[in-house]
């Protein structure tokens, strides 16, 4: 399989999202139940997977209750809040509502001080996003303007995601968790907090249409994706997976007006246009010479099963998995500034590059 044809069947698995979360809710199934459904199946194919490549669950209890934060802010909430958006929005609009997230994030850092202070190019890109969004909620049209509580729940997603990639870059990254075992621990936490949301709804008829449509956005929208983007981050490097990432909102544009008839209006392409070219010129520019690379594994403190970890170097924020033998250790690029909106968990650094250590030092971790 060539590199783009990798790219086409990635972008599509993983936009097609907001599709089947839509065809669910036509289909009778209530956002509680989408969201529960989704994280439980995505957890089952990571587990798999998981267990297919040699990788067991966290044992420890701190990393659990981080687990359980993440999960919340990057799984329960967003889900259920994409679900109860797309009852009254077109799922083509969610999909450009969702890749605005790089701009909450990108907003989030510089109010913790983990970003630096804007230059013009960013400063440009963040404005020109939030002014595609205007454009596409239109508050000014009360006719045809997508002012409402579930277009605000839709943003309200892609702010959870913001939140949850700075928590997880803080408490969750080199925490010596295999990442396929790490995220499907993190599905299988937020499948039991979107349990109480079960109760919320009126129960409707469901129909096997809508079975299989949450049975596809669970299984292939959300765990078989994130493993398909894991691969893609290591064997091919970020810029791929960040391509990726960039046509995810034209897919649920037009699977939306291709399968579902929603109208394709100048005003949401444009806002499309305008927020991705924001997104694009937020993004922090890399320095030269720190392009994609591997590098040999160096001796690395020893993961929770004893094995030793593999790592490239953490100062260098282009880095995929190291080149050597054994599965490869992915990170995603531009880790301050994630892509267009993930599916649900993302590949997280899984653990430290050695460093020298002299007789009676301390460990901090």
């Amino acid at each position: 399989m060539t590199s783009s044809t990798r790219m086409g069947v990635l972008a599509l698995l993983w936009g097609s999202g907001f599709l089947w979360i839509k065809i669910s809710l036509n289909e009778g199934l209530t956002p509680g139940w989408i969201t529960f459904l989704r994280c439980a199946l995505g957890a089952a194919v990571l587990l798999v997977l998981a267990r297919a490549a040699g990788q067991r669950l966290p044992r420890n209890r701190a990393t659990w209750g981080r687990l359980a934060v993440a999960a919340f802010f990057c799984n329960a909430l967003p889900f259920l809040l994409f679900s109860v958006g797309e009852q009254t929005v077109d799922s083509g609009v969610a999909g450009v509502l969702n890749a605005t997230t790089p701009l909450w994030s990108l907003l989030i850092g510089l109010a913790l001080g983990t970003e630096r202070p804007l230059r013009a190019g960013r400063a440009t890109g963040l404005a020109l996003g939030f002014a595609g969004v205007l454009v596409i909620f239109a508050p000014w049209d009360h006719g045809s303007g997508l002012m409402s509580l579930e277009a605000l729940a839709l943003l309200g997603a892609s702010v959870s995601y913001a939140v949850a990639f700075a928590y997880m870059a803080r408490h969750l990254a080199a925490r010596g968790t295999a990442p396929l075992a790490l995220s499907a621990a993190q599905l299988l936490a937020a499948t039991g907090l979107s349990t109480p949301a079960l109760a919320a709804g009126g129960a409707g008829t469901v129909t096997w249409a809508g079975l299989l449509a949450v049975a596809a956005l669970g299984v292939l929208a959300t765990g078989l994706t994130f493993h398909l983007n894991y691969r893609m981050i290591a064997e091919e490097g970020p810029t791929a997976a960040a391509t990726v990432g960039y046509l995810l909102p034209v897919v649920s544009v037009g699977l939306g007006a291709l399968v579902l008839g929603e109208p394709l209006t100048a005003r949401v392409v444009a806002g499309m246009a305008v927020v991705l070219v924001g997104v694009g010129l937020a993004r922090p520019r890399r320095r030269p010479g720190r392009a994609e690379r591997t590098r040999p594994t160096k001796q690395a403190r020893p993961d929770e099963q004893g094995r030793p970890n593999e790592q490239a170097r953490p100062d260098d924020p282009a880095r995929s998995g190291p080149a050597s033998a054994g599965p490869s250790v992915p990170v995603p690029p531009d880790p301050g500034l994630p892509l267009p909106g993930p599916p649900g968990p993302v590949p997280q650094a899984v653990s430290r590059s050695a460093r020298p250590r002299t007789p009676g030092s301390h460990d901090p971790s």
